[in-house]
């Protein structure tokens, strides 16, 4: 028997969900699952979480996407928890079993090791990661059993924190949160940390509690999400200035915010900044000012970087039904 499947139309939508992605999910499935609820035409990510992974995933919509970098760089907050005395092949609860070792730290040799692992550090990229060597995922060579060489990378630890712990037992484990920088792979700093103190262990608890400026209490849900009326659903997505807050606001008025929309410089009497949101009336109206793009001012100059388009302002301001 023919199935027929009825094709959901897409719309333009503009700004940021933040999701809470939930466990077993990839970060790009969590996305098409957000994009296709809210029938929008474009959306992205602003950095993947490994599907063992739950917590803060801010998804773009339209013009957000051309700030998503913005939270690329941003740094992050993890809360963890390593089983010790365990390791896997992927230095996870996924992986098989390779080692059982007693664990026979105390708490102040694990004290010391937290503190040695926070600051700048070295880390090797894990080979269970999706970071590329030759145009291949270092998933991909670590699935046909092969370990490529991976260079240490700089990342820093701005706070390691012992939140629990359990020395004995049939589980010992260490609960920890983590702010750090970009690039910063939790797996491997928990695999790391348990090294260091002579039993080894892999991550079984993974949750980003924050992003940049966006925390874990104001996500929702994707079961959330699904029982939402459609109208409830968009007035979930937070403005796409949301991805902006460190930018000092600069408002044009008519004249100059149509040229800096076309691209072009302005002069004023700026400070030297390196972020800013401008903002201005739309093109041709008198209405309030809205956001028109990023850039940064320079020698008394306006320098536009990523900017809106026309088209965008207007869906933003009279959004598609």
């Amino acid at each position: 028997m023919q199935r027929h499947s009825t094709r959901v139309p897409r719309r333009p939508v503009h700004g940021v969900l933040l999701l809470d992605k939930p466990l077993g999910f990839s970060s790009n499935q969590a996305l098409q699952k957000a994009k296709w609820l809210l029938r929008a035409e474009k959306a992205g990510h602003t950095g993947t979480l490994d599907p063992l992974a739950t917590g803060v995933l801010p998804i773009c919509f339209g013009a957000a996407t051309k700030f998503s970098q913005q939270h690329l760089d941003a740094d992050k907050t993890y809360e963890t928890v390593v089983r010790l005395g365990v390791t896997t092949t992927t230095g996870d609860a996924e992986g098989d079993v390779l080692e059982t070792r007693p664990v026979t730290c105390s708490v102040g040799q694990v004290v010391e090791v937290l503190d040695r692992f926070t600051g700048p550090i070295m880390q090797v990229p894990p080979m269970h990661s999706a970071l590329k060597k030759d145009g291949k995922a270092l998933y991909e060579y670590a699935r046909e059993g092969v370990t490529v060489e991976r260079e240490p990378r700089a990342v820093t630890i701005h706070e390691l924190e012992l939140l629990e712990f359990q020395l004995e037992g049939d589980e010992p484990c260490l609960h920890l949160r983590v702010r750090c920088s970009k690039g910063t792979y939790i797996r491997t700093l928990g695999e790391d940390i348990a090294a260091a103190l002579g039993c080894g262990g892999h991550l079984r608890l993974l949750r980003r509690v924050q992003t940049g400026p966006f925390t874990a209490d104001q996500c929702i849900t994707v079961e959330a999400l699904e029982v939402l009326p459609e109208e409830q659903r968009l007035q979930r997505l937070l403005p796409v200035q949301a991805l902006l807050p460190d930018h000092t606001a600069v408002t044009l008025d008519s004249d100059n915010a149509a040229r800096f929309l076309s691209g072009v410089r302005r002069r004023g009497t700026w400070a030297d900044l390196s972020r800013v949101a401008i903002y201005g009336p739309p093109p041709g109206t008198s209405h309030s000012p809205v956001l028109l793009g990023s850039g940064h001012t320079e020698a008394g100059e306006l320098i536009p970087g990523r900017l809106l388009s026309p088209i965008e302002i207007q869906q933003i301001l009279e959004p598609a039904t």
